[in-house]
């Protein structure tokens, strides 16, 4: 891509501006903002309260599957300081709260046979504290962490069993957590289970052998588990409970790396094979029809019935957005994998000129490209019918160092001008006309970042891994609080 070229078409996405002077009343007055965890990053207490084991359990102790050797077994230990954190939360002036329940949790062996009542107990008791202090909980169903024993006995999402066992656990959710729960979602990110834990490994399971054929039969189960459970709640749930339901994506913007028709043509076909193998058949009832090209019958088809069921199936589309790529036409794809070489580009970070598309964060995977949030939410709005959206991810990582004075970690200037320039996007996207309802940071604490252990770190607060997990909220958190309460102009203050 041409910078010179770019810029001059997209001067006011590119250089962010009015980014210094984002306030709270950039946005609606119903916008909300919120912070986000998922149960097996946080939670911790892997064998207490009559937990089970999930495939993260599983994975994450397999020698060389994690990057510093760690696991998520004490993680950052919000079980038992969900208390500690609701408040911090609060004082920060969030409105919102997303975290993910732990199916194990609920039921140890996945199977919908007994309930695990002390699981039950830990999420009431979580909710009712964030309600008691006016912060509204979203809670996500499934965040990546299968319970071990569906996996080991039906192959886990591979059987189309599994559909009928995670309906039975949504249902179990929706009757003990939806008199006060309006906010649900269904599964956060697919894709990356898909594509990570069954097409090159990286993630539990860990699968990759035959990975042609296993992540879109995954895929496949898990569009047709979270139209179920969608499903089950506009049937019985939401007229008395009066809540919604959506499903979490995950979507890295897409540029054209020229005004070549191959380039803009590949570009497209990368869009379709991230957002729309999710959101076609819930838009259109099928899949891309680039994706039934490209792959064939290693794309499984849809029957009439199921078409009807996943038609229309998201009260709110949720999208989890970090970063951006130039894509340029190739006849094979540089990335390895099977979903990759389907796509037949090039995934680039650099302008023509040789300059990286913008600074990088912590992760390899992640620059820092304000203008990709705004036109990710263009697309979505113009693709899919104007759908109410959430963001439910957007975040930034830095390094762990041991070796860093704490203050110098708090101190986080990068990570403020990354929400700013960010959340400046989002607002203009939303006077371009996209219908985003609300906004939340990945992620309220540093915490266990997958595959990358803890030498990644996401957090507004800093958790000290090496001093009993004590929180330090970073400069990040209190930008937030002034931009929050609306102080950040009237301060005159800038990181």
């Amino acid at each position: 891509m041409a910078k010179k070229e770019f810029l001059e078409d997209h001067q006011e996405e590119a250089d962010g501006a009015n980014a210094k002077q984002l306030s709270r009343d950039d946005f609606p007055p119903n916008f909300f903002f919120g912070v986000a965890t998922s149960a097996y990053q946080v939670e911790g207490a892997a064998e207490e309260g009559g937990r089970g084991p999930s495939i993260w359990d599983e994975f994450s102790h397999i020698k060389g599957k994690i990057l510093d050797g760690s696991t998520g077994d004490v993680a950052v230990d919000q079980y038992h300081r969900y208390k500690e954190d609701v408040e911090l939360i609060a004082k920060l002036g969030f409105d919102a709260y997303r975290f993910s329940i732990s199916w194990s949790r609920i039921f140890p062996d996945g199977l919908g046979t007994k309930v695990n009542v002390e699981g039950i107990s830990y999420y009431n008791n979580l909710i009712n504290a964030l309600l008691e202090k006016g912060i509204q909980p979203y809670v996500t169903l499934y965040h990546w962490d299968l319970p071990l024993h569906l996996h080991e006995a039906i192959g886990g999402w591979l059987n189309r069993e599994i559909v009928n066992y995670f309906a039975i656990y949504a249902e179990t959710c929706f009757a003990s957590f939806g008199d006060r729960v309006k906010n649900w979602i269904t599964i956060n990110e697919p894709l990356q289970t898909a594509v990570n834990g069954y097409g090159n490994g990286i993630f539990a399971p860990g699968r990759w052998e035959n990975s042609s054929v296993e992540q879109y039969l995954v895929a496949h189960h898990q569009i047709l588990a979270h139209s179920t459970a969608v499903s089950i709640y506009r049937k019985k749930y939401k007229e008395h409970q009066g809540g919604q339901i959506g499903l979490s994506v995950d979507c890295e913007w897409s540029e054209a790396n020229s005004s070549s028709v191959e380039d803009t043509t590949a570009a497209s076909r990368r869009l379709d094979f991230h957002l729309g193998w999710y959101l076609h058949p819930i838009y259109y009832g099928d899949y891309p029809e680039v994706m039934r090209e490209q792959l064939g019958d290693n794309l499984p088809k849809f029957t009439e019935e199921e078409k009807e069921l996943i038609m229309n199936s998201v009260d709110f589309v949720g999208l989890n957005h970090y970063t951006s790529r130039f894509i340029a036409d190739v006849a094979e794809s540089p990335d390895q994998g099977d979903f990759y070489k389907a796509q037949k580009m090039a995934r680039l970070v650099q302008w023509e000129d040789g300059e990286l598309i913008g600074e990088k964060a912590a992760s390899e995977w992640l620059y820092i490209v304000p203008w990709g949030i705004r036109k990710v939410l263009n697309y979505i709005t113009q693709k899919y019918n104007n759908p109410t959206i959430i963001i439910t991810e957007n975040g930034m990582d830095d390094e762990e160092n041991d070796l860093c004075p704490l203050q110098d970690m708090l101190d986080d200037k990068l990570r403020v001008s990354y929400y700013k320039k960010y959340l400046a996007e989002v607002a203009k996207a939303i006077r371009d006309g996209a219908d985003v309802r609300g906004y939340f940071a990945w992620s309220l604490l540093d915490n266990f970042e997958w595959a990358q252990g803890y030498t990644k770190r996401f957090g507004l607060v800093y958790v000290d891994y090496n001093n009993h997990l004590t929180r330090h909220p970073k400069s990040s958190a209190y930008w937030f609080l002034r931009f929050l309460k609306g102080s950040e102009q009237k301060s005159g203050k800038q990181e």
